[in-house]
């Protein structure tokens, strides 16, 4: 049985988190009120923190994937003393505040990930406990330990049935990540229902099958109990660990406490007061914390120092005796790349004046493997077409796990030390794992697959983008010029859906001179992740004689080559390996006497930053004769042909054939766009 304060504790969560529904007449009051023991127990007993320094390097990381319950993460924020204030949870879900409906990174101090889109935080905290996992191996001696930490997860019934969870949390088991542990809110009701409806497999068998430890809670309410099943997790070095802690939703609601009413709308006046009531708490109250239960929960404070200080004490000692290793830990830690990471990169390119670009990119990442230490990361079963290994780097296994020293291009494991990540056939998940990577800190993640199945990773990224975190995305097989494999495996539409994410920086290099500082430019992209695009087929290396590669492509889009000093009859525009095209196309158009200028603009988002000044210089309003050139789906186009140009481009999905005879068939050709331009300049 708890105590009666422990009881006062766990009722003070549950209220805040009620009252703040209520007052903002919107939001998800059930599980914090269900789930409020297991929160008191994990952050109050479990939990190294430090709520005066949020960011503190060697803290446990919380997700709390089951972002609808924000408020229960809030409470947790404001009675353990974080920067968030009575007058943040009054504001819930309004304009302006801290206390949004769902948990965001950027907006409020302790908040480790922006959750929400069910499954998305279990699956960030696999990349967060793998690289927790990589870091203790890169950095950690035999008798001193800087990076030693738990990731903790609080998640739903909904969390497990998306299947990004299971495809997450099966690399999970087979990684062997121990410091890994989830705290499951077994209440078996979800929004439309009682999750009978619909979810009737055992959970249980599924994650020992993932190869996790498996514990159980009865009672949601028992302390002491969560508390033991917590200490069995933390046990566990050598296995993910899952509890299932059976709890009531909307715990002393008398009438929708046990049912989905109680899930995602106010309870209700009357039914708050009730529920009050019904556990002995002051009916007519709102908001109430005593001074007890405020001095008791602020003892995280005191508490957090002392974590905090102890560890620096042992960091003190670690640089004493490593300090080359201190220094790079800080080095990573700070996200600032090492001097002279970049440093005549364009080495790597050849003398061959024709090379697929996922090739080009092949070369710079050996480059950046060898100076930059924490980039890491791995494809979806697809190195040996996306070129994405790192040579030499080792893969990223459990020292626990068998290794035939076969697989992918490495061939070697090096336990946790690896930084080759084999994410299987796992799109989904691989995507949020390279975010909590990143979140987590000190590792500097890309993934790569097939541009087509970026539809699969969308999620995760557009989360990544919101938070502003720095994930590398690398999607090769660009356009239909990836040929047979046919229409299932040639992208359309998926540059321009990836091109509408806010603050996801999408770029498509024209050759392998783009390609070098394509990878500069991502790298140096600490706002938020890039897509680097890449093609399959080989595509010329382009000529340029007055303008630089890097002048251009940091600018977004720059004037690749022009026939005339001066103004252009018809300006042509080319993305990817389409500029070759429209290069083509405007040395025909200039040999007849007609004016070309021919625009490579491999990055809108870079270009769209640019002073309208330079965006006019490269694109004159004056000139209306233009066309752009892209093997994806027109749409989109128009803002910079504008009304009076023309796009050459897909209009449905492409087919099974050779590269050069899927161009020819739909007209993405040299012969179509000068026909296209003739036409524009008689107008």
């Amino acid at each position: 049985m708890n105590s009666a304060f422990e009881t006062e504790c766990i009722n003070t969560i549950r209220f805040l988190a009620a009252d703040a529904v209520e007052k903002a007449k919107s939001g998800h009051p059930g599980m914090p009120m269900g789930a409020a023991a297991m929160a008191y127990t994990l952050w109050h007993k479990h939990m190294k923190h430090n709520p005066a320094n949020p960011r503190w390097v060697n803290r446990d990381r919380f997700v709390l994937s089951a972002g609808h319950a924000s408020m229960l993460l809030y409470a947790m924020l404001y009675l353990t003393g974080y920067d968030l204030t009575m007058d943040d949870i009054l504001l819930f879900r309004q304009w302006g505040s801290r206390t949004p409906g769902h948990p965001e990174r950027c907006l409020t101090n302790g908040v480790e990930v922006t959750t929400g889109p069910l499954g998305q935080g279990i699956s960030m905290a696999v990349g967060m406990a793998i690289a927790e996992a990589h870091l203790a191996a890169q950095f950690n001696r035999p008798d001193c330990s800087i990076v030693d930490h738990y990731t903790f997860v609080i998640a739903s019934d909904g969390d497990l049935m998306e299947g990004v969870a299971s495809e997450a949390c099966s690399l999970a088991g087979h990684f062997r990540l121990g410091k890994l542990i989830v705290l499951y809110d077994d209440n078996k009701v979800s929004l439309a229902g009682s999750t009978s409806l619909s979810f009737t497999e055992d959970v249980g068998k599924r994650f020992k099958a993932f190869g996790w430890q498996v514990l159980r809670v009865e009672d949601g309410n028992n302390v002491s109990a969560i508390d033991a099943a917590l200490k069995r997790a933390k046990g566990e070095p050598k296995r993910p660990s899952i509890i299932f802690v059976c709890t009531t939703i909307g715990y002393g609601a008398p009438h929708k406490g046990g049912s989905c009413e109680a899930h995602g709308s106010p309870l209700g006046s009357e039914e708050l007061q009730l529920a009050k009531k019904n556990l002995g708490w002051p009916s007519e109250s709102t908001f109430f914390v005593s001074d007890a239960v405020h001095a008791h929960f602020r003892q995280a404070l005191t508490q957090g120092r002392h974590f905090e200080d102890e560890w620096e004490k042992s960091y003190d000692r670690y640089a004493q005796m490593w300090r080359k290793s201190a220094d790079e830990f800080d080095r990573r830690l700070a996200g600032k790349l090492p001097e002279k990471w970049d440093d005549n990169i364009a080495s790597c390119l050849t003398d061959t004046k024709l090379i697929a670009t996922r090739k080009t990119s092949e070369a710079v990442m050996q480059v950046l493997a060898a100076r930059v230490p924490e980039f890491m990361g791995g494809s979806a079963d697809l190195n040996p077409s996306t070129f994405t290994w790192l040579k030499g780097c080792g893969d990223f296994q459990s020292p626990e796990t068998p290794h035939d020293g076969v697989e992918g291009a490495v061939g070697d494991s090096w336990g946790y030390h690896g930084r080759n990540v084999h994410f299987g056939v796992r799109e989904h998940a691989m995507g949020a794992i390279a975010a909590g990577m990143a979140l987590h800190g000190g590792i500097i993640p890309y993934t790569a697959t097939f541009l087509t199945f970026s539809d699969y990773m969308r999620p995760p990224m557009r989360l990544a983008a919101l938070m502003g975190i720095q994930v590398i995305y690398i999607f090769t097989h660009d356009s239909i010029a990836l040929g047979e494999d046919g229409p299932t495996h040639q992208p359309i539409e998926q540059l321009m859906n990836l091109r509408a994410v806010p603050n996801l920086t999408l770029i498509r290099p024209a050759d392998a001179a783009e390609t070098v500082e394509a990878w500069r430019a991502a790298m140096l992209n600490k706002k938020g992740p890039t897509a680097l695009i890449f093609t399959r087929q080989n595509v010329p290396v382009l000529e340029r004689k007055e303008l630089s590669p890097a002048e251009g492509l940091h600018r977004g889009g720059y004037i690749l080559w022009q026939s005339s000093p001066e103004k252009p009859d018809i300006i042509l525009i080319g993305a990817g390996s389409e500029v070759n095209i429209a290069m083509e196309a405007g040395k025909t158009l200039a040999s007849e006497g007609i004016r070309v200028r021919v625009v490579s603009l491999p990055s809108w988002e870079i270009f769209d930053r640019q002073p309208a000044e330079y965006r006019q210089d490269v694109l004159p309003s004056e000139v209306k004769a233009r066309i752009a050139i892209e093997a994806g789906i027109k749409l989109g186009w128009e803002r910079y042909v504008g009304l009076d140009g023309a796009i050459v481009g897909m209009d449905g999905f492409g087919a099974s054939a050779p590269a050069q005879v899927l161009y020819e068939k739909f007209g993405i050709t040299k012969e179509h766009t000068v026909r296209l331009a003739k036409m524009l300049v008689k107008r």
